[in-house]
């Protein structure tokens, strides 16, 4: 068979992952075919390492993976090929928004991930941050956040969530990782099949040769896809596999 697809890049929660953060059965077996004729399967992913190795390792994994929404490519499983780090005076500032705010936020450090419940301020200079997060229902409330993100600009702001925002370095976003994956793998973008459901996939799902949105993705992202497929508790991957990949 030759296969039109060679690099499936999978987005985690709300795609790989069902909403009870488990690969089902049918999107495992499904997966597992398409590796077996050849397709490379990275994951692609807004997690740190540590939580989504393990979904890595579940699978037999040794491809290169996107960690963090792109501020981390792993040449394989625990081998570092490049790290984009947020500067510490712009996290410092990101963070007192979310005081001013009274708004929950998180960040992700090479070191862990804190919030307000293990905050300390000697973190700033300790740590290597990648990315920073904020979490509100208030729709108001995260326009604002969003302006005043936009006004310090040098951000890629998208989130994982209709809830929150997330923020990386400019230009760094799942669909740099993704190419820098293609380019350790000898593979062309054009042979990327690439499936999400939040703001953080649009860009790599706009890039890819197949753009596929989850059946429970956010609006903006199934309305630039090329294909809306099921949810991720229906297997919309699995459906994926069977009838754009390995046909």
């Amino acid at each position: 068979m030759t296969l039109k697809y060679k690099l499936l890049a999978l987005d985690m929660d709300g795609t790989l992952l069902t909403d009870q953060h488990q690969i089902s059965p049918d999107t495992e077996k499904w997966l597992r075919k398409a590796m077996a004729a050849g397709v490379h399967v990275c994951l692609s992913t807004g997690r740190r390492f540590v939580d989504a190795v393990p979904f890595g390792e579940q699978l037999g994994l040794g491809t290169p993976m996107v960690t963090v929404n792109g501020s981390e490519v792993w040449r394989s499983p625990h081998e570092l090929y490049r790290r984009e780090q947020l500067d510490q005076s712009v996290v410092k500032r990101m963070h007192q928004m979310s005081r001013d705010h009274d708004v929950w936020f998180w960040a992700d450090a090479v070191e862990g991930t804190y919030n307000e419940k293990n905050w300390r301020p000697e973190l700033l200079e300790q740590n290597h941050w990648l990315k920073f997060g904020y979490h509100t229902e208030d729709h108001d409330l995260r326009h604002s956040l969003m302006t005043e993100l936009q006004n310090i600009g040098g951000l890629e702001i998208t989130n994982s969530s209709p809830y929150n925002l997330e923020i990386n370095p400019a230009g760094i976003n799942k669909a740099t990782g993704i190419r820098t994956v293609c380019e350790l793998l000898g593979v062309r973008m054009e042979e990327v099949v690439a499936i999400g459901d939040s703001l953080n996939d649009l860009a790599v799902i706009q890039a890819a040769g197949l753009g596929v949105a989850m059946g429970n993705a956010q609006l903006a992202v199934q309305e630039q896809a090329d294909v809306v497929t099921a949810s991720n508790n229906d297997d919309g991957i699995a459906i994926i596999i069977r009838d754009y990949i390995l046909t």
